[in-house]
């Protein structure tokens, strides 16, 4: 089965599948950090060279509820920035429809203001064996949910949280990652999960 993983520049789920077999490709517009067969450029040059199982990872820049405070502004909304969300979302929506038989898309709570689908499923990192809770939602077409492989009962947050509110004396987290590239990285155990539970459906 051919398997494209669109907007992957990490290279942690294309390898998953290529070490169990499947002749696997990742693409985005930044080169591959491991070597591996990577397509730099637009996904939607090669959409239709009859894949037959997608995981997509779209920028979640302008659409994620984390940056609901520079969408909002006095009451009012940022005009530029709700464009760019709406670009996002047409982006999104093209990867959800595109024609190949098996499709997940991965991404952060949106904001109900580009009314995404419902997404199909919640995961975190730490049913995958990481010690780390990430609020993750899959969009699935004719997939069946991700089962967890190995739930960890101790964990921490990923990403800061409501920093805002240590002035006002609220709970927050400064969590652990700091670099928003480092923060899109697939973790390796849902990769993994992902090639074993969906690697076999075509």
């Amino acid at each position: 089965m051919k398997v494209l993983v669109a907007c992957e520049f990490s290279g942690v789920v294309r390898d998953a599948f290529l070490k169990r077999g499947y002749d696997a490709v990742s693409c985005d517009l930044l080169p591959t950090e491991s070597p591996g067969p990577h397509y730099q450029g637009d996904v939607r040059d090669i959409l239709n060279d009859d894949w037959g199982l997608m995981i997509a990872h779209p920028p979640c820049t302008y659409l994620s509820k984390a940056g609901a405070r520079w969408l909002h502004s006095n009451g009012n909304i940022n005009q530029p920035r709700y464009f760019e969300g709406l670009k996002a979302r047409t982006f999104f929506m093209e990867l959800l429809n595109a024609d190949i038989p098996h499709i997940a898309i991965e991404n952060p709570t949106p904001l109900k203001i580009f009314d995404l689908p419902e997404p199909s499923q919640v995961i975190q990192p730490y049913m995958f064996g990481h010690p780390f809770s990430k609020r993750t939602l899959l969009w699935l077409r004719n997939l069946p949910k991700l089962k967890p492989t190995n739930m960890v009962e101790n964990f921490v947050p990923l990403l800061p949280s409501n920093t805002g509110g240590k002035k006002r004396g609220e709970r927050y987290s400064p969590g652990v990652i700091r670099n928003s590239k480092d923060a899109s990285i697939t973790f390796k155990g849902v990769a993994d999960a992902m090639a074993d539970q969906w690697g076999n459906l075509s």
